[in-house]
């Protein structure tokens, strides 16, 4: 039997049934695998938010969930769902990345987005910015730097070469512009160096303002970001057609487009299905590859 990628709607009034459609109609999408829906948008209009299509969303989470866990489904790709319908019916998390974490009971996670020659991880995300400075400790950002590694490791088979983003203004510019780089950034990406050595290479911390210019040259394979618009904005600026968003450290791929629901041009025809092909097409690369074990299989 051939691999089985299991894809959610998202939202319904949305725009996740349209680019889901579009996606399964494009003829792109690799015939190594094949190809489930999950949810439904029944008494949803296009563009109209409501509990109901809330609901609708996170049954799909919970099916999909339990079909993977069921080895129904190897891979998950879930469509757009808006966070603050989802918290007006008991969806307590900050995000679907968060949720798979739970309910798969995976404690070692985190957000990664690749597109064009740009891939970043975040080694904070769904939090408020005024609270980063208080989460970002060296434990985080070896954490989240070693899943990075690991995943470029598997995914290319080769070193990975991972910029270490600074947090301030010419990543403090020696401590002129704030001490965080000195204090947390870099003994973090000493003790990453030890950890991966031979395996990886990581960057002193870089400034923020050249390093992503610097990953799109070539001079690195991704860019280790420690808060979610740092390492959001140029990569949605970079490839937002061609992004995927990959949650780390689950036992199955999940994937899914770098978009929003797009309640404002649900149903008129306007969006474009090439993020939710994207993610559909990496899901099955990551499949293919073996970079990520299904524990359930």
């Amino acid at each position: 039997m051939k691999p089985r990628i299991g894809i959610t709607l998202g939202d319904p009034a949305g725009v996740g049934p349209e680019v889901v459609q579009a996606a399964c109609a494009s003829g792109t999408l690799s015939n190594a695998f094949d190809y489930e829906v999950i949810g439904e948008v029944a008494q949803t209009l296009p563009g109209e938010p409501s509990r109901e299509s809330a609901k609708q969303s996170l049954e799909a989470l919970e099916r999909a969930v339990a079909m993977v866990q069921a080895g129904e489904i190897q891979a998950v790709v879930t469509g757009p769902v808006s966070k603050a319908q989802l918290h007006h019916v008991g969806f307590d998390f900050p995000g679907q990345t968060e949720f798979f974490a739970a309910r798969t009971g995976t404690e070692n996670f985190a957000m990664c987005l690749t597109g064009g020659a740009l891939t970043v991880a975040l080694v904070t995300a769904h939090v408020p910015l005024k609270d980063v400075v208080s989460l970002l400790v060296p434990e985080e950002i070896v954490r989240v730097g070693g899943l990075l590694a690991e995943f470029l490791r598997k995914r290319t088979g080769s070193l990975p070469r991972i910029a270490v983003a600074g947090l301030n203004p010419h990543a403090g510019e020696q401590g002129a512009m704030g001490r965080e780089e000195i204090e947390i950034v870099f003994p973090a990406v000493q003790i990453l160096r030890e950890r991966w050595k031979d395996r990886a290479t990581f960057s002193d911390p870089v400034s923020p303002d050249t390093v992503f210019c610097r990953a799109v040259a070539g001079e690195f394979d991704a860019v280790l970001c420690l808060y979610h618009d740092q390492g959001l904005i140029p990569l949605k600026l970079h490839a937002f057609d061609q992004g995927v968003n990959v949650t780390l450290g689950l036992p199955f791929p999940r994937t899914s487009p770098d978009h929003g629901t797009a309640f404002d041009i649900a149903g008129k025809g306007l969006a474009r299905p090439d993020s939710m092909i994207a993610a559909i097409r990496l899901a099955g690369e990551l499949l293919r590859g073996g970079v990520f074990e299904n524990l359930w299989e």
